[in-house]
């Protein structure tokens, strides 16, 4: 993957950079026969057992179809399980199975290593501008959505 030097956008890099950290992620799990968005959803589960699908897709922030074919095909691997819920009898509590929680003992580390590697030659200082920097624009983000949904809504 060529890094884009002839747009200066900063969308595009900010693309760039998440494709290039997820593909790291994705062939370090490859051994596991798990995606990085499955591998997820399935920490999430794992920190929060019990949670509800909606309660996922929004930890997992992903929409309810992905969430959805994620969480059937993590059940169809083993990975989890699913109770009907004492509260609601629509919904299902997801938990995960000891092969699941295995798997995510197996993984953890090799997540942390990745995010360790891209980090790699960066100093506390700077890494929390990054961050400061990521979350402001972000924050502008959610303003010109919630802007754009208000004036949809007029």
């Amino acid at each position: 993957m060529k890094e884009p030097t002839h747009n200066p956008s900063i969308g595009f890099h900010l693309g760039y950079t998440y494709r290039r950290a997820s593909q790291l992620f994705a062939n370090a799990l490859k051994p596991f026969d798990i995606t990085p968005e499955q591998w997820l959803v399935l920490f999430h589960i794992g920190e929060h057992e019990g949670l509800n699908q909606k309660e996922v897709a929004v930890k997992a922030d992903k929409d309810q179809p992905t969430t959805t074919r994620i969480l059937d095909l993590l059940e169809k691997k083993g990975y989890t399980r699913k109770s009907v819920s004492v509260n609601d009898r629509r919904a299902f509590q997801l938990y995960l199975t000891d092969t699941g929680k295995e798997l995510i003992e197996a993984t953890t580390a090799i997540e942390s290593e990745c995010g360790r590697q891209i980090i790699e030659g960066i100093d506390g200082r700077q890494l929390e501008m990054f961050r400061d920097t990521l979350t402001r624009i972000n924050n502008n983000m959610n303003h010109i959505h919630n802007n754009r949904r208000d004036v949809s809504h007029e």
